[in-house]
């Protein structure tokens, strides 16, 4: 029996250990789980290797007591070089009959926005600042919001 416990331990251990790391990965959690329109979390990061494609990951993690049925996220781009850009995505939370999108574990629900393939254009730093676009000037029951960027197979 002991045997048994050993090997399916080691097992997960050689399968978690397998599995490739993100390029970056990190999140922001809001305070009292509200998103004010001031409050607009930033990523930052260097990206050395501009030949390659990769995938930016947006999570959005909120309580089931968020009221509105999609959140509208400006993302605000800055790169090496100064440029800016800056983008409207809409996040999808509840189809029309209020059922939840996105991954659902008891009283959170993960909803997920996926760019496939995207190219930089110059080796360097770039900074990602997030801002909400809903009319409100406060979100509540939004927990936290991340960013993970993987390269692109």
């Amino acid at each position: 029996m002991q045997t048994r416990i050993i090997l399916a331990f080691l097992g997960m251990l050689f399968l978690t250990a397998c599995q490739e790391q993100p390029y970056f990965q990190q999140s922001y959690s809001f305070k009292n789980n509200t998103w004010a329109k001031k409050n607009n979390p930033s990523f930052t990061m260097d990206i050395n290797d501009t030949s390659k494609a990769y995938n930016f990951i947006l999570t959005l993690r909120i309580s089931t007591g968020y009221e509105y049925n999609n959140a509208w996220i400006y993302l605000n781009s800055k790169s090496p070089n100064k440029e800016f850009a800056r983008e409207p995505f809409e996040i999808k939370i509840t189809d029309e009959k209020g059922r939840w999108l996105g991954k659902k574990t008891g009283s959170i629900v993960e909803n997920r926005l996926v760019f496939r393939n995207r190219k930089l254009s110059k080796p360097g730093k770039y900074t990602f600042v997030f801002e909400q676009g809903i009319t409100k000037k406060v979100l509540y029951d939004v927990l936290d919001l991340g960013l993970e960027i993987e390269e692109a197979k």
